[in-house]
């Protein structure tokens, strides 16, 4: 049975969907209407704007992996505060963040489509700027996405920054501080077990953003977004099965995962690509001092990655009585 929406629903909510689901066919569809629109041109008669366009693209190409281009009136934009209206979204904050340092956090989980990450992060509708004066934050993005016209300028607007070594170290290394540079550590595999109640994080093989705060004497901080993984269901792919191991091959090419995930519809609550109305509380944690090593040994990064393991973990614990966590849940780290 499909369980409709009422018919007379609050034009704030009305509002609220209409903002989430633009942000979802965003991530769905933007990079293929974007390229469609970028090529298409060159076949009417505008097609000097896309001449333009790639000569200026060609001049900026190298500007995703230096710092991008956060604009303020594209992370201020009142969509997004509809959008964090609709789970709703909260940042917490349990230490202070020094401005004269820069940081790199983890951000746990994946989720399908980390909309904690991207509300929080790369938008100001849950007040980062109020609760972290003088830090800047930059989500790190697959740098695959920063290829696709128009899209790029549109994410490097809202604060994203390419996923690699170089973007990174353009980032920690800024003597001024006051970066918080924050990688999503389970990455594309690990939206694969995106589902309600999965606590499963991808950590324990990665160790390259260990290495990364080392080189560059960034402290660490672990961030756990509770409710992240209850926003959309997902068709049963244990590991083992054909469809993981479908889904883990196409990962391996592509860079880019496939869940076959389902939430709710824009009028009805039973199937559609909507995410549930389920909050969500990201908890960013108390900073893990690093000292600068240039050349850290495996001990060193070994050592280190226990820590932030460690940390993460209390991190979890701490706070999960607030979130209808089950006592007897505790996070896996694969």
């Amino acid at each position: 049975m499909v369980e409709f929406a009422p018919f007379m629903v609050p034009l704030e909510r009305r509002l609220q969907t209409l903002a989430v689901l633009q942000w979802t066919l965003s991530f769905l569809m933007l990079v293929q209407i974007s390229t469609v629109i970028f090529i298409g041109l060159l076949f009417t008669k505008f097609w000097i704007l896309t001449v333009l366009y790639g000569t200026w693209w060609f001049l900026d190409w190298d500007k995703p992996g230096h710092g991008g281009r956060p604009l303020q009136f594209v992370r201020r934009m009142t969509v997004w505060s509809y959008m964090k209206d609709y789970f709703p979204i909260t940042l917490v904050k349990t230490a202070e963040l020094n401005p004269s340092r820069n940081y790199l956090a983890g951000f746990h989980p994946h989720g399908v489509l980390a909309a904690g990450a991207f509300i929080n992060l790369c938008t100001e509708s849950t007040n980062f700027p109020s609760i972290f004066p003088g830090i800047t934050p930059h989500l790190m993005m697959l740098s695959m996405w920063f290829r696709a016209p128009f899209f790029r300028d549109y994410i490097m607007g809202a604060g994203l920054v390419a996923s690699d070594k170089e973007s990174a170290a353009h980032l920690l290394s800024r003597k001024d501080g006051g970066n918080l540079l924050v990688i999503i550590i389970g990455g594309a595999k690990e939206a694969l077990d995106a589902r309600p109640g999965a606590y499963r994080l991808f950590l324990r093989k990665r160790q390259g953003f260990i290495k990364l705060a080392l080189i560059h004497g960034a402290d660490l901080v672990p961030i756990f977004s509770f409710g992240e993984n209850e926003l959309f269901d997902q068709v049963n792919n244990p590991p083992g099965s054909w469809l993981r191991r479908t889904q883990d091959k196409l990962q391996s090419i592509m860079g880019i995962s496939l869940p076959l995930f389902h939430g709710r519809g824009i009028f009805q609550y039973s199937f559609g690509i909507l995410p549930y109305r389920r909050p969500i509380t990201t908890v960013v944690g108390k900073p893990i001092e690093v000292q600068k090593t240039l050349m850290p040994s495996q001990e060193e990064v070994d050592n280190l990655h226990q820590c932030y393991i460690k940390e993460l973990c209390n991190l979890f614990e701490t706070h999960k009585h607030k979130f209808n966590v089950p006592a007897n849940q505790h996070l896996e780290i694969c």
